[in-house]
């Protein structure tokens, strides 16, 4: 029996959505408001979830708290209250879009969760903008 379970999270975080390689003008066209040089930031939530099978011994599927500290430690410490394009290394040379920022936290996660789980990560870059993002 394949199960998955979930756990919320949050963060803060300011970007800046512009390619080093384009014009001011096509980076306007392109990302709008998103662009501005100042940056702007976004009060991000998250939800991970975890599938697999129970322990027929415990009845978890993970130990939640184990998963908590693993996205306390891969996301929030690494994320909360950053700027995303000058405190993060993921994001040097990547676009910190909603798109490859929930793509970099799948992979920190990933390297962290029992390979035995599938993972998916669900980030809200708004009420009304999300991505889901499965490997």
């Amino acid at each position: 029996m394949s199960l998955t379970i979930y756990r919320k999270a949050h963060f803060n975080a300011a970007h800046r959505l512009y390619r080093k390689d384009w014009s001011d003008e096509k980076n306007d066209e392109v990302f709008g408001k998103c662009n501005n040089p100042n940056y702007h930031g976004h009060n991000y939530q998250l939800i991970v979830g975890i599938t697999g099978e129970i322990d027929k011994e415990t009845g978890y599927l993970i130990d939640i708290k184990i998963l908590k500290q693993i996205i306390k430690e891969e996301v929030e410490d690494a994320l909360d209250h950053k700027n995303l394009n000058l405190d993060v290394p993921e994001f040097k040379e990547l676009n910190p879009t909603m798109e490859n920022i929930a793509v970099v936290i799948w992979n920190k996660l990933r390297k962290k969760i029992d390979p035995k789980y599938d993972i998916s990560v669900k980030l809200f870059e708004t009420p009304r903008n999300f991505a889901t993002y499965t490997g």
